[in-house]
């Protein structure tokens, strides 16, 4: 046989290829039994359906009969479908060795998502609370459907029938949810569900909140979804808010364990920490203090685009019923009136303020917080080696031995023009004259205006600065150089920093109230680089992160490139709010789980993802459509 023996294969063929030979009828019954079990007939050929009929001669049915299948129709279905052990049923201590599947129902399939949360019952009661991890298709009949015929005849139908295949869900256990004299509890997955138990979509808040251990109490972050889409119960308010803890009756307030804003331009992030922070603002939202008081908490924000002074005013576009919503689910909204714009001063630079009606009052930096709160690094910039950085300790403290706390950053460099002081340091060997040069050409390099200007010293604005249930904003986007901004949000922080952790504070006020630091680009002033002063800073940040929780002070880090953030700050943050990043490395810094970091980059403006491990379960989120308080133009 040669190959001019074999006849080229057309799709005008099918028909008469189904009924040619032996073998190319059989591949026209398994066609015919993949379209739903109906037989194929041939044209001109009763042998097709006579070995067709052959093959059914078991059963008491004609042919006819298996046209479809005896289903309920779309809708009726109890649940979305039962636990199967076609493929295995197995919970494991080890997540990778457990395996729990469902075979979902035709008339449920359109509704069923990856990620969305389902429960299981078992006899007496108890619940698996699970969520969808993977779908597939799989075959029904054993039949190829990776056939030429079938390919043709699939490509000229208008429909799909879908019951022809089994549609399979993956499940991953994440707790039992059952009911106890407190109402509900949650406990790790200890029991394997029943064969054939009817798998059912989650659609009651208290399960839902349970299973995925959201408090239902606290600072209120977004609503729970799935896929971009909120998740809807039969309560009312139908969706699942989604709080962070902030009380002692569990460990401690989170707001003390540090939080993360990541986002990059466009994601909503400032939308996202102006909602978050209004929350923290509210008038009924206390701390319990070591004196027995309680005490709200004071924020300081510091603003690079003057974008949070705004939260002083009501945002015009709220409208009544979306306020009416806010308030039955206790969402602290409005503008806050105890709003201050605390206003660096700077020469030639003026702070136009014209998005917000907050009071504003100007402040400088005094140079002798360099010495009272040992921040030599304030005026080195970056560059110096140790050496160097060993010479300026010698110098500062040199001149406010003679000084005393009045020295000012003039007096300081005409200090410098002294040669006397000069020779005499190096002769003594302790600061070699080309390491006093190098410090002089730094310190120097400070930007004219940032020290001693004629506004009030922020040192002496501490009641202003730290106001129990106030909120002070500190803009910098006025400020003509980055060098000038890095100079007074390190300045303002660090002052806050050492109050709080000092046992003998310049300032009791800082001290005895609780306060959240907001630092928005925090990327800029806290990244870990090789000098030694960014050293300083971020050893200074690191034990404020650490001494947090007991002192009740709380980062509030805002940042687009959270890889640059030092990981020693890194490491003590607690909960983390990821919004769309486009940036690998962003992602991969955040480090939450791989399921919710594959969905990061596809994230739409306002969709986040949590991930406080203290709290709950690492859980996807969307955020308030519109800003509690005024936000944007």
């Amino acid at each position: 046989m040669t190959l001019e023996d074999f006849t080229e294969f057309t799709g005008d063929d099918d028909a008469e290829a189904a009924g040619d030979t032996g073998a190319t009828g059989d591949a026209g019954a398994i066609d015919g039994s993949a379209d739903g079990g109906s037989v194929v007939e041939s044209d001109g050929d009763d042998s097709t359906a006579d070995r067709d009929g052959d093959r059914n001669s078991n059963s008491d049915r004609d042919a006819d009969e298996f046209a479809a299948y005896d289903v309920e129709p779309a809708g009726e279905d109890a649940g979305l479908g039962v636990v199967s052990v076609s493929q295995g049923l197995r919970v494991a201590e080890e997540a990778d060795e457990t395996a729990v599947k469902a075979f979902v129902t035709t008339g449920n399939r359109e509704a069923v998502r990856i990620g969305k949360y389902l429960v299981v019952p078992y006899p007496d009661g108890e619940r698996l609370f699970c969520r969808i991890t993977a779908l597939e298709y799989a075959q029904e009949f054993q039949s190829d459907d990776a056939t030429e015929i079938h390919a043709r005849r699939q490509m000229r139908r208008d429909d799909f029938t879908e019951r022809d295949y089994k549609f399979m869900a993956e499940l991953d256990p994440m707790s039992v949810v059952y009911d106890d004299a407190d109402g509900m509890s949650r406990r790790m997955t200890d029991r394997v569900p029943k064969p054939g138990a009817v798998v059912e979509e989650a659609a009651d808040d208290a399960e839902i909140k349970t299973g995925l251990k959201i408090p239902e109490e606290g600072v209120f972050l977004g609503h729970l979804s799935v896929g971009g889409e909120t998740v809807r119960t039969a309560a009312t308010p139908p969706t699942v808010d989604y709080r962070i803890k902030d009380d002692y009756g569990d460990g401690d307030p989170l707001a003390f364990r540090h939080t993360l804003v990541a986002g990059g331009t466009g994601s909503g992030k400032t939308h996202a920490s102006k909602n978050v922070l209004r929350q923290y603002l509210d008038a009924d939202r206390t701390y319990p203090m070591d004196d027995g008081r309680e005490a709200r908490m004071a924020v300081v924000q510091f603003d690079p685009q003057d974008e949070y002074a705004q939260m002083h005013d009501d945002n015009p576009e709220m409208d009544d019923g979306f306020a009416r919503k806010l308030d039955r689910e206790g969402i602290a909204h409005g503008g806050h009136d105890d709003t201050v714009a605390l206003v660096p001063e700077s020469d030639g630079a003026t702070y136009p303020g014209e998005g917000h009606r907050a009071e504003r009052m100007e402040f400088t930096i005094p140079f002798s917080m360099v010495n009272e709160y040992d921040m030599p690094w304030l005026i080195a910039g970056s560059g110096l080696n140790d050496n160097q950085y060993s010479g300026l300790l010698t110098l500062l403290n040199r001149f406010f031995g003679d000084y005393g706390s009045s020295g000012t950053y003039r007096q300081f460099l005409s200090y410098l023009d002294d040669p006397a002081l000069k020779e005499e340091l190096d002769e003594s060997g302790r600061v070699h004259e080309a390491t006093f040069d190098a410090v002089k050409r730094r310190v120097r390099g400070v930007p004219g205006g940032v020290f001693d200007g004629d506004a009030t010293p922020i040192t002496e604005l501490d009641h202003t600065l730290v106001r129990p249930g106030g909120l002070s904003v500190v803009p910098t986007y006025h400020l003509p150089s980055s060098r000038q901004k890095e100079i007074v949000v390190l300045a303002v922080s660090t002052m806050l920093v050492g109050d709080k952790l000092s046992n003998d504070p310049r300032s009791d006020r800082v001290k005895e109230t609780p306060l959240l630091i907001g630092m928005d680009e925090a990327h800029n002033f806290l990244a870990d680089a090789d000098n030694v002063q960014a050293r300083k800073v971020v050893d200074t940040f690191t034990e404020a992160a650490k001494q947090g929780r007991k002192e009740r002070l709380g980062l509030f880090l805002i940042t687009q490139d959270p890889q640059d953030v030092a990981e020693s700050v890194f490491k003590q943050v607690n909960t983390k709010v990821v919004l769309n990043l486009g940036d690998e490395d962003a992602i991969k810094s955040v480090n939450i789980p791989s399921n919710l970091a594959g969905k990061v980059p596809y994230m739409e403006k306002g969709q986040m993802v949590v991930y406080s491990p203290d709290n709950s379960e690492p859980v996807e989120l969307i955020g308030l459509p519109t800003c509690v308080t005024r936000h944007g133009d």
